[in-house]
């Protein structure tokens, strides 16, 4: 299999694409703990720093032999509690002198976060997201919008009324809720007040839900991120072999 750009082909998980996907060349990758497979844009990367401490490489471009987890948050702490983490890297680093820090659940929290935070702000700069509920609304209704998500705090009612506009527009869809408030949303949009948020094309759509989707399942925050996330992963695999 050729190795993915930002991935060593020495990292531990690699595995061919299984017979469903062989024909889209989507790469697999398999959790260090669970054994189960994914894709290197659903699980996350962990790298080794040059003192042997693992750190997370969320966006898979640190040098050298990597490691793969597929768990949330807590499962990582109770793995790491007990042992099992540092087993686990071990055998995956091939050394035991691999160190894990107490705090690795926190460092990867952050780097999902601000990597999902970026890509939100890199979309809005290039004009494939809009904000503003009318806005939304009316390109909703057009089946122009392709995700459509809400703040957290955002009023119930509000959402309902957006939902049934993607619903009118483009079949039985419905939007995906922010991790946090309308302040965090807004400033990783550069734009004030944003309470709902809409990405107006189809692969930025993919591109947002893959970030949003790891950071949210990571701290256990589905946010109806998790049944599309998979999906978009095997589409985006196919359009960058494709592309």
């Amino acid at each position: 299999m050729e190795p993915v750009e930002g991935h060593s082909p020495a990292d531990a998980g690699t595995e061919p694409a299984s017979p469903k996907r062989r024909g889209s060349h989507a790469p697999e990758r398999t959790c260090i703990l669970t054994r189960t497979h994914g894709t290197p844009e659903t699980l996350v990367r962990l790298a080794l720093s040059p003192d042997g401490e693992v750190l997370p490489d969320v966006r898979g471009k640190a040098p050298g032999r990597g490691a793969w987890i597929g768990v949330g948050r807590g499962e990582l702490e109770a793995a790491l509690a007990k042992g099992r983490l540092k087993a686990a890297l071990a055998r995956a680093f091939k050394s035991g002198a691999v160190r894990a820090p107490d705090d690795l659940s926190d460092r990867i929290e952050a780097a999902l976060r601000q990597a999902a935070l970026d890509r939100l702000g890199l979309e809005a700069k290039a004009g494939t997201l809009i904000s503003g509920s009318e806005k939304v609304e009316t390109a909703a209704r057009r089946g122009e919008v392709h995700l459509l998500i809400h703040a957290a705090d955002a009023a119930e009612d509000g959402r309902r009324k957006l939902d049934q506009a993607l619903r009118a527009g483009d079949g039985d869809r419905r939007g995906v809720v922010f991790p946090e408030d309308r302040t965090i949303l807004s400033l990783a949009l550069g734009r004030q007040n944003v309470v709902h948020a809409a990405i107006i094309d189809r692969a930025a759509a993919q591109r947002v839900r893959l970030a949003l989707g790891r950071w949210a399942a990571f701290i256990g925050r589905d946010a109806g991120l998790s049944a599309a996330t998979a999906d978009a992963a095997a589409v985006s695999a196919v359009d960058v072999n494709e592309g």
